[in-house]
C-alpha cells in the first residue's frame, strides 16, 4: 500500500462508532443531502439490526466491523460478522460447508462481509472517494489476515458490487455469480408506458392480475415517513412473523427493529398495505435508495388471489416510474417475476478459503457454476415479458 500508516481495527459495536465517521465512508453521496445509494450500509440501517438484537450473541451474526485508519482517521469499514452458520445470507454455502466438515475440517465459524438478513447489491467495501484503492486493500488484507489468524476456514463478500469483485479478483479473493430478477425503469412515464413495451398476451396477464388483486374486496394504501403510525407496523409485524416461521422457522428481525426503523429511517421506508373488513390483511415492505427501490419483505393473514403481485411487483413498478428510480430489486430467488416484467441479472459475490486444496475444488466449483448461470439467464431473458425485435435481412 502506498499509505503505509494504514491501521486495521476491529470493533464489536457500531455504537463506538461515530454515525458521521461509519457514513463519510458508508454513503459520502448522501453529505448532498439526498438518499444514499444503499441504505443498508448506512450507520443507522446497521445500527437499528445490533440494537434491536437481531444481530448479536445467539443469532449467528456477530459484529466484528473491520475499520482502516490513515493517521488515526477512518478512511474505510466493512460491515463484517463472525458467522456461526449460513442462515440468512442468500449467497448458498451449505455443501461447501457439508464437503468441508465431511472432509475433517471446521467450517464455522467463518467472516462474513454482508448486510445481515438483505439480498441487495451494494458497496461492501466502505471507503472515502479519495482513499478508494488504499481503503479498499486494506480492508481486504485485513480480512484475510484476521480469518487466517484465527485459523477460520473462510471469508466470504456477498451481494458486492460488480467493480468490488473485479478489485477483490484481483487481490487473490475467488469471484462468484448469482442470478437475481429486477426490474429496470426504462424512461417509463406510466404503467402503462411500461405495459406497451410487453408482448400482448403479457400485457393482459399483468392487467388481469392486477384487476383480480384490486378486487379483493379492501383498499390498498401506500404508506411512507409521518404516515407510518404503530398500527401499521402492528399489523406488517403480524405478517412477518407468518412468512419468517414459513421461510426460516424463526423470523430473522426483533419486533424492536421494526420500531428502530420507525424512530430513524421512516423517510427511508415504503410499506404497502391491504385492508380489508377493517383490518390489515397483506402488506410488503421497501427500502428507498438514491437510484433503486429495493423490496424486502411480504406477508399475509389472508390469501386473496394475485394480491401477492399487486403489493410486492405492480405497486413498486409505480413508485419506482412517479420517483424516477432506475430499478426495483425485489429480492431473492423467484423465476415467477420474469412474467411480471423482472428480468434476471447478475449478482456478484467474493471468498477465500484458507485450505489451499478446497479452495481449488471451489474454483472449479465456481467455474462450472458462472457457466451454468450465464446460460441460465441467456435463456430466461429470452423467454422475457417484452416485444420481440425482429430485424429484417435485406438482399
Amino acid at each position: 500500500m502506498s499509505e503505509t500508516s494504514v491501521e486495521i481495527e476491529v470493533v464489536a459495536s457500531l455504537t463506538d462508532i461515530p454515525a458521521a465517521d461509519w457514513d463519510a465512508c458508508a454513503c459520502p453521496e448522501a453529505l448532498d443531502g439526498g438518499a444514499p445509494i444503499d441504505p443498508f450500509t448506512t450507520h443507522k440501517f446497521l445500527s437499528a439490526l445490533e440494537i434491536s438484537g437481531s444481530v448479536g450473541a445467539g443469532t449467528g451474526w456477530q459484529p466484528q466491523y473491520l475499520l482502516a485508519r490513515l493517521d488515526g482517521a477512518l478512511i474505510a469499514a466493512a460491515p463484517l460478522y463472525l458467522k456461526s452458520n449460513s442462515q440468512g445470507e442468500y449467497i448458498f454455502d451449505h455443501n461447501w460447508a457439508h464437503a468441508y466438515e465431511n472432509a475433517g475440517g471446521r467450517y464455522y465459524p467463518k467472516l462474513q462481509i454482508a448486510v445481515p438478513f438483505t439480498p441487495a447489491t451494494g458497496r461492501r467495501f466502505l471507503v472515502k472517494p479519495e482513499h478508494k484503492e488504499t481503503g479498499q486493500a486494506a480492508l481486504v488484507q485485513g480480512a484475510v489476515q484476521l480469518a487466517a489468524n484465527n485459523e477460520l476456514s473462510s471469508l466470504h463478500v456477498t451481494f458486492c458490487t460488480e467493480e468490488e469483485m473485479q478489485a477483490g479478483k484481483q487481490m487473490g479473493l475467488m469471484a462468484r455469480t448469482s442470478q437475481q430478477f429486477h426490474w429496470i425503469n426504462k424512461g417509463y412515464d406510466s404503467f402503462d408506458a411500461f405495459l406497451a413495451s410487453l408482448s400482448s398476451r403479457k400485457r393482459k396477464n399483468i392487467r388481469k392480475e392486477r384487476e383480480q388483486a384490486n378486487g379483493f374486496g379492501g383498499d390498498i394504501q401506500v404508506l411512507s415517513g409521518d404516515q407510518i403510525q404503530p398500527e401499521h407496523w402492528d399489523a406488517f409485524w403480524a405478517f412477518y412473523q407468518d412468512t419468517g416461521a414459513r421461510k426460516w422457522g424463526t423470523p430473522y428481525l426483533t419486533r424492536q427493529f421494526f420500531d428502530i426503523v420507525q424512530d430513524t429511517m421512516r423517510d427511508d421506508v415504503i410499506l404497502i398495505l391491504a385492508k380489508r373488513d377493517g383490518r390489515y390483511v397483506a402488506g410488503a415492505l421497501n427500502f428507498v435508495g438514491r437510484y433503486a427501490l429495493f423490496g424486502r419483505y411480504w406477508g399475509c393473514v389472508e390469501d386473496h388471489p394475485c394480491l401477492h403481485f399487486e403489493l410486492c411487483y405492480y405497486r413498486a413498478i409505480d413508485i419506482a416510474i412517479a420517483r424516477g428510480l432506475l430499478r426495483v430489486e425485489a429480492g431473492a430467488q423467484g423465476e415467477h417475476k420474469l412474467a411480471r416484467g423482472y428480468l434476471p441479472v447478475v449478482t456478484h459475490s467474493l471468498h477465500w478459503v484458507g485450505d489451499a486444496g478446497f479452495a481449488d475444488a471451489i474454483e472449479r466449483y465456481l467455474i462450472a457454476e458462472r457457466e451454468a448461470i450465464e446460460q441460465d439467464i441467456e435463456v430466461l431473458s429470452d423467454y422475457g415479458p417484452f416485444k420481440k425485435i425482429h430485424v429484417e435481412e435485406k438482399e
